[in-house]
């Protein structure tokens, strides 16, 4: 078992501006840890200092208690699975697996034993004669792992693993994953993805990370936490719309006034009132705000509410169907919005709503967000009981 605790760290090429800054994070033995972000947010880049690839520019990086920034890669008892599999061609699978016990000079007896227990798990027994050009590429990721687990690390490190697979392969591999870390559940896992899908289901912890200018101004890690946590109580703008598919609808607006019952926002555009029963600490009337709301917290209703003399106050809005994408079980409905944006809404998968049609959707305002110019949420949900 082994704790990770990064602090302060930061990783700079040459005289070049920092691409990871100010990350403090601590890993608990046994969390199963995903590093979620976009392209070119330095997910790969944290995880390669995690295993010892690239140096630690600044900063204090521990495994175990232990501060391993000098300490080479094969000394700090962590295990890592490539994107690109890095099997050796020329080996069968079985020689593959064992070839970092055999550098480590493991009796010949336990390297066997090993071997044919990760096969075991990994359902491999019957593939391990084969070279990796008669595997599959789902079979090729769980030879990788494999080789990984024969070595009994305190730390696994997966660099977006699945990202080579097909999507049916991707799913059976993501359930392989979780499975086996609940049977080896005293290692802790670093896993490094874009796809929020395999972060929602497979982390116990997600740091999303931020890109771009967002890094300079506030660092690399835009916020940690469960993934309904981040789900439900996004601390930003960049959180609330890069969790979640389809995205979050963001409503560009105004304070109209605040009062015990909470903030009451004038939609711009439309005049629409929607009230959210949340702190209204720290704002002021006329204040620019935008409401944001996830498509499945808004509700189709009859359109006769729009009539009501208490619409207004009621968070219902109108808009125009434009596209409706059906899926099934659900489907996804495009509505024009005022300034040439789109409002997505779910609906039943046997809505019979068309392009063209006038739809009336009520808010779900304990479901709503808060954020100020600056993107950061402006209200806290803490005490609203949809988030309990």
């Amino acid at each position: 078992m082994a704790s990770i605790s990064l602090r302060g760290v930061q990783k700079a090429y040459g005289d070049g501006a920092p691409v990871i800054r100010n990350v403090d994070l601590d890993i608990g033995e046994n969390e199963f840890c995903v590093f979620l972000g976009p392209s070119g947010c330095g997910k790969s880049t944290l995880l390669r200092m995690i295993a010892g690839l690239e140096d630690v520019t600044d900063g204090d990086l521990s495994i175990g208690g232990k501060t391993v920034n000098d300490v080479p890669a094969a000394q700090r008892g962590v295990a890592m699975v490539f994107q690109s599999y890095a099997l050796f061609p020329h080996m069968s699978v079985f020689e593959n697996m064992a070839f970092g016990l055999k550098l480590a000079k493991t009796p010949k007896d336990e390297i066997e034993r090993k071997v044919r227990e990760a096969a075991r798990i990994l359902q491999l027994e019957a593939l391990l004669e084969r070279k990796p050009k008669a595997l599959s590429g789902g079979q090729r990721q769980r030879v990788a792992i494999g080789r990984a687990i024969v070595r009994e690390p305190g730390v696994f490190l997966f660099d977006e693993p699945l990202s080579n697979l097909d999507a049916t392969l991707r799913g059976q591999t993501r359930v392989e994953i979780a499975r086996l870390h609940k049977q080896f559940a005293k290692a802790s896992v670093v896993y490094v993805t874009h796809d929020q899908i395999e972060a929602m289901t497979l982390a116990d912890k997600i740091v999303l990370l931020h890109s771009g200018k967002d890094t300079e101004r506030y660092g690399s890690i835009a916020q940690i936490g469960a993934p309904l946590e981040l789900y439900h109580r996004p601390k930003s703008r960049f959180v609330a719309g890069f969790i979640g598919s389809p995205r979050m609808n963001f409503l560009p607006g105004k304070v109209a006034s605040l009062d015990a019952q909470g903030v009451l926002v004038t939609l711009d555009h439309t005049g629409e009132n929607v009230r959210v029963p949340v702190s209204s600490a720290g704002l002021q009337p006329a204040q620019p705000v935008t409401l944001g709301v996830r498509p499945e917290h808004l509700e189709f209703v009859d359109a006769s509410a729009t009539t009501n003399a208490a619409a207004s106050q009621d968070g219902v809005l109108a808009r125009t169907v434009s596209l409706v994408e059906q899926l099934g079980e659900h489907s996804y409905v495009h509505l024009d919005q005022p300034g040439g944006a789109v409002l997505i809404a779910k609906a039943p998968g046997n809505t019979r709503l068309a392009p063209g049609d006038r739809a009336s959707l009520r808010v779900s305002r304990t479901a709503c967000h808060l954020f100020t110019e600056d993107g950061f949420a402006a209200a806290s949900l803490e005490s609203v009981e949809h988030y309990a």
